[in-house]
């Protein structure tokens, strides 16, 4: 094995293991709230673009840490939607009012008002 085709493949390997933290912890707890739908989703263009142009390379270890990238961002990506609806759950259909205090899911925002003037006089 040359130089080039080792550094790659050992470098592959970093990188993957650089990505398993990641994921393990974004399947254990379900919580990707600190990513952006945004990024997701460039990511996962930016990567089916970029496609092109590594799969026309020589097979070697570049196409095998492409493939973990297209894998983690695709991932990412699913489990974003998935457990962003899991973990609002009603509430994240009913739009951003759904999720303010005193809103109808605890009683209206009037009552609330009401209480409060009642208990300053």
């Amino acid at each position: 094995m040359n130089l080039p085709v080792l550094a790659g493949t050992f470098s592959t390997v970093l990188f993957a293991l650089g990505l398993l933290p990641m994921l393990l912890k974004a399947a254990r707890t379900r919580d990707l709230a600190s990513y952006s739908l945004s990024s997701l989703v460039l990511s996962n263009v930016a990567n089916a673009v970029h496609s092109v142009y590594v799969f026309h390379l020589p097979a070697g270890p570049i196409w095998l840490l492409h493939a973990l990238y297209v894998l983690a961002s695709a991932l990412m990506l699913v489990w974003w939607l998935r457990y962003r609806t899991e973990r609002r759950g009603p509430e994240a259909l009913r739009g951003p009012e759904a999720l303010r205090p005193g809103s109808d899911r605890e009683g209206s925002s009037n009552e609330s008002i009401a209480v409060e003037q009642e208990a300053l006089q």
